[in-house]
């Protein structure tokens, strides 16, 4: 008896696994062009319009300031999307941005690297020419004027 019990529970388990993992690659497979889509990629709670949480607003923000288009994904809406993510960026906190299909990090990297001005290079690496850099430079020239 357990021989048989044992021989049909690693048949179902391993199929399970199969049936897992299969499943676990078409989400990566899906995540990996969402990421590539575009030049800037948050996935988030909520949606830019209505963010669910304070670090999603503040992506969101941060994103705004700088003038740059980006596409979002509510990860509420898709169980596998919010859990893939994660496991596809090995990082455990939503939300996540991605610029140039590179994972650079979450709400307070964000936050760092618009302080630093990192922000503003990652930006223009992929040719995204903040909205800070303009107004600074508009700054500049009404000082230079006077």
């Amino acid at each position: 008896m357990f021989k048989v019990a044992r021989s049909i529970y690693q048949s179902v388990s391993h199929k399970s696994v199969l049936f897992y993992s299969t499943e676990n690659s078409a989400v990566q497979g899906k995540l990996k062009e969402l990421v590539n889509k575009n030049k800037v990629v948050v996935f988030m709670k909520g949606v830019p319009e209505q963010p669910m949480c304070g670090f999603s607003n503040a992506v969101c923000q941060i994103l705004r300031m700088h003038g740059a288009p980006y596409e979002a994904h509510n990860v509420l809406e898709d169980e596998s999307i919010r859990q893939g993510i994660k496991e596809y960026s090995d990082w455990p906190t939503i939300p996540q941005i991605y610029i140039g299909g590179e994972f650079v990090g979450g709400c307070d990297i964000m936050i760092q690297m618009h302080q630093s001005g990192d922000l503003i290079e990652e930006l223009e690496k992929v040719g995204i020419k903040s909205k800070l850099v303009e107004e600074e430079g508009d700054t500049n020239k009404e000082k230079e004027t006077k």
